[in-house]
C-alpha cells in the first residue's frame, strides 16, 4: 500500500498558499494601476487632439520611455475608441498590402489581396484608433507598403471606414532600435508632433492623477468663418512666397520630418481652420503648423495670421483716439508701418494728421523707441501746405530719446569691439 511522503504532503499544502499569495499580488497590481484623470491644459495633448478630430494622422516623436504609448492608450479611453496596436516593425511588407489568395479562376476573377485579421476587426468595429508603433523601426520596404495605408486608408482590398484615425509613434533614429529615417513620402503624410514630458503632469500622473485627453469643441457659428480664415492665410503666404509650395530638404534626416508640399500645405489649412473653430491657442496652432510644413514656413504662416488679425490701418486713422494697438512690439510695429503707408498711398491733411495722433498714443501706451522710423517716414510726406500738428511736439522728446540711446549703443558696441 502506497504511503505518501511528507514532502509531497508539504507540497500540496503549500498549493493554496501560493495560489493566495499569487490573488494578492494580483489585487495590489489592479490598486497601482487604478488612476483616474481630469481637466488639465497640456498643449502637447490638446494639439493631438485637435490632429485626431481633423482626421490626420499623426507622428509623435520622442526619446523611449517618454509617455508617448501611455498618452495614446489614455486617448483612445477618453474617447472611447477601441484600440488597434501594430508594430511595424515586426510585420512584412505583405501584411499592410495584402496577401494574395488565389480563387477559383484567376485569369476571370483575379487575385483579392487579403487583409491581416485586426484590419477586418477595424472594418467591422467601424471606428477604432490604429496605432502604428515603432515606426522608425520599420525597414524602408514596410515604410513603402505603409504609404497606402496612411494616405487611402487602404490595406489589400479593404478600405477602412471614417471612423479611423491613424496616429503612430517613433523614436529619433539615434535611440530607436535598429532605426531607420522615414522615407519622404511617408513623413510628408503625416504630422509630426514632438513629446515631451512635463515635470507636473508626471509627478501628479504617478501620483494617480493623469491629464484627460478630450475632442476639441468646435463651435459651429464659426465654421464658414474659420474655413475663409484658413484659406486667406495658407493662399496669401503661398502667393507672395512661391518657393515654399515644394520644398524638399536636402538632408536626410529632415526629409524624414515635417516639409512643405502641396499635401501637408493642405494639412495645415484643415489644422488651421480646426483650431480657429475650436479658438485654440497660438501654442497648439505652432505646434500643428510647424509640425506639418516644418519651422521655417511653419513660422512664416504664424508671422503672417499674426498681421491678418492687426487693426486695419483705415479704421485707425477714422478714430485714433479709440485705437487699440497690440501690445506686442513686432505687432505694434507692423500697425505703426501699416498707418504711415496708408497715408502715404492717399495723402490728406487731416489723415496725415490723424497718424501723428496715433504716434502719440503709441508713445503714451508702448515703448517710445517703436516710433522712431515711422514718425521720421511720416514726417517726409508733409506738404508744403499743410500745419505742422502740435502732437509733434509730445514726439520729439521721445524720439530725441531713443536717437541719442541708439548711438550711445552704437558708441558702446565700438567702443568694445576696439578693446578686444
Amino acid at each position: 500500500m502506497p504511503t505518501c511522503t511528507p514532502f509531497a504532503a508539504a507540497d500540496t499544502a503549500s498549493e493554496p498558499a501560493h495560489a493566495s499569495q499569487l490573488d494578492v499580488a494580483g489585487t495590489l497590481l489592479t490598486l497601482l494601476r487604478d488612476t483616474t484623470t481630469e481637466p488639465r491644459p497640456d498643449t502637447q495633448l490638446e494639439a493631438l487632439t485637435l490632429a485626431v478630430a481633423a482626421d490626420l494622422p499623426v507622428v509623435l516623436w520622442g526619446e523611449p520611455g517618454i509617455g508617448k504609448t501611455a498618452a495614446l492608450t489614455q486617448l483612445a479611453a477618453s474617447l472611447d475608441l477601441p484600440l488597434t496596436t501594430v508594430i511595424a516593425s515586426v510585420h512584412e511588407p505583405s501584411d499592410f498590402s495584402g496577401l494574395p489568395i488565389v480563387g477559383d479562376d484567376p485569369a476571370e476573377q483575379g487575385v483579392p489581396m487579403a487583409p491581416p485579421d485586426w484590419a477586418v476587426r477595424l472594418v467591422r468595429d467601424g471606428r477604432g484608433l490604429l496605432f502604428l508603433d515603432e515606426l522608425s523601426t520599420a525597414p524602408p520596404a514596410v515604410q513603402a507598403a505603409l504609404l497606402r495605408l496612411v494616405l487611402e486608408r487602404r490595406i489589400g482590398s479593404l478600405q477602412l471606414p471614417p471612423g479611423i484615425r491613424i496616429v503612430a509613434a517613433a523614436n529619433p533614429r539615434s535611440s530607436a532600435a535598429d532605426g531607420w529615417e522615414l522615407s519622404p513620402p511617408l513623413a510628408n503624410r503625416f504630422v509630426h508632433l514632438q513629446w515631451t514630458h512635463d515635470h507636473e503632469v508626471v509627478v501628479r500622473g504617478l501620483g494617480g492623477t493623469w491629464p484627460r485627453a478630450t475632442l476639441p469643441r468646435l463651435d459651429p457659428e464659426k465654421l464658414p468663418e474659420a474655413v475663409s480664415f484658413a484659406r486667406r492665410a495658407v493662399c496669401g503666404l503661398l502667393s507672395a512666397r512661391p518657393t515654399l509650395v515644394h520644398r524638399l530638404p536636402t538632408n536626410e534626416t529632415r526629409r524624414g520630418g515635417p516639409w512643405p508640399s502641396p499635401r501637408s500645405w493642405e494639412m495645415t489649412l484643415s489644422l488651421i481652420a480646426f483650431a480657429t473653430a475650436a479658438g485654440s491657442s497660438r501654442d497648439v496652432l505652432s505646434l500643428l503648423v510647424r509640425g506639418t510644413v516644418g519651422d521655417g514656413p511653419g513660422l512664416e504662416l504664424l508671422a503672417g495670421l499674426d498681421r491678418m488679425d492687426l487693426p486695419d490701418p483705415e479704421v485707425l486713422l477714422a478714430d485714433p483716439a479709440a485705437a487699440d494697438l497690440p501690445q506686442r512690439g513686432d505687432l505694434r510695429q507692423a500697425v505703426l508701418d501699416g498707418v504711415v503707408e496708408a497715408v502715404r498711398k492717399r495723402p490728406e491733411k487731416s489723415r496725415w494728421d490723424a497718424a501723428w495722433a496715433l504716434l502719440v498714443r503709441a508713445v503714451e501706451t508702448g515703448a517710445p523707441d517703436l516710433v522712431v522710423v515711422p514718425a521720421t517716414t511720416l514726417a517726409t510726406l508733409r506738404r508744403e501746405d499743410w500745419e505742422v500738428p502740435a502732437s509733434i511736439e509730445r514726439l520729439a522728446g521721445a524720439v530725441a530719446l531713443s536717437r541719442r540711446a541708439d548711438r550711445a549703443a552704437a558708441r558702446a558696441a565700438v567702443a568694445t569691439k576696439a578693446g578686444r
